[in-house]
């Protein structure tokens, strides 16, 4: 297991990190404690979760798993979503975060959290509100440091320059959707991050299974995720003729090289300058153990320029146009 520094911090965290968000759900207790310590065992020290994840058992369940371990671990969790039925419920108002970070740090049975991360932009609260409180929170030791994600880049920005401004805490890192098939946030969010030294710490890295292999193009699923129809992983918004190209030239790496499509589709990312440390879930340890074993080893040079010349966006405006200005 390597380790990488996150964003513009000292903070060394591994080179994946484990997303909690089937733990309770898909997981149960004793087979997500499992797969916390058997990650732990491997070298793994970065474990990300959230207040909303399966209505807060999932930061239950990784405080008990890490209890004795704490301080092995780069704990991340996040604030936004609505936790109850009051109007004060969901946001970053200062009185939310307050309430829950404590509610966080209850759940997670610890007395600091690592990375509190915002979930998505608030477009109610001022983001001068927001970083003032997570500001003193870092001040407190509640938090030692704060990221966000899903944020759009001037979102982003915006908050940077007002920390920098007013010499308050700034995010470290962003955690947005990135992977072969979803490679959007290349056009701002990323050339940003390695402008200002943001750590990108991305969510659905195997495009929400879709780059597993499992699936074919002439087949709508009838299980897994890719067949609830939701969110960013619907069947609808993965199966189009572009992502499976993308997903034919991952399995021709892989079985060229004895790998899983899974284990290169990660490996890309461990691989691409901008990127910190994929967050991977697993609904099973068969799943864990196959993400695991995308660490330890490297893609080829043509194989990796392979899948990104692939996976490229196509050319637009302003970009195109920038490029000519660019020596």
């Amino acid at each position: 297991m390597e380790y990488k520094t996150l964003g513009r911090s000292g903070l060394l965290v591994s080179e994946v990190c484990l997303g909690a968000m089937t733990f309770g759900n898909e997981v149960n207790e004793a087979q997500s404690i499992d797969m916390i310590h058997r990650f732990l065992d491997q070298g793994g020290n970065f474990i990300d979760t959230a207040d909303v994840y399966v209505g807060g058992e999932s930061e239950k369940i990784v405080g008990k798993a890490i209890k004795e371990r704490r301080s092995e671990v780069v704990l991340a969790t996040k604030v936004r979503m609505r936790v109850g039925p009051h109007p004060n419920d969901f946001g970053y108002s200062r009185r939310r975060i307050l309430e829950g970070v404590d509610q966080s740090l209850k759940r997670l049975n610890t007395d600091y959290i690592d990375l509190y991360q915002l979930h998505v932009w608030d477009n109610i609260t001022p983001i001068e509100e927001t970083i003032r409180t997570l500001d003193d929170l870092i001040s407190s030791g509640k938090v030692r440091y704060i990221g966000c994600s899903n944020f759009l880049a001037w979102q982003m920005m915006k908050a940077l320059s007002y920390s920098d401004f007013n010499n308050m805490a700034r995010f470290i890192s962003i955690q947005p959707q990135y992977s072969l098939i979803n490679r959007e946030m290349d056009r701002e969010i990323l050339p940003l991050c390695k402008a200002e030294n943001v750590g990108v710490i991305p969510w659905a890295p195997i495009g929400g299974g879709f780059l597993t292999g499992k699936y074919k193009q002439s087949e709508t699923p009838s299980s897994g995720r890719l067949s609830k129809g939701i969110g960013e992983s619907s069947w609808e918004n993965r199966a189009n003729a572009k992502n499976f190209e993308i997903l034919h030239t991952v399995q021709e790496i892989a079985h060229a090289i004895d790998k899983t499509p899974a284990q290169v589709a990660l490996n890309w990312l461990h691989n691409k300058e901008e990127i910190t440390s994929p967050i991977f879930g697993a609904s099973n340890m068969q799943q864990f153990e196959e993400n695991m074993g995308s660490v330890g080893w490297k893609l080829s040079e043509d194989h990796w320029n392979k899948l990104d010349e692939i996976s490229q966006l196509p050319s637009e405006y302003p970009t195109r146009f920038l490029e000519k200005f660019s020596r």
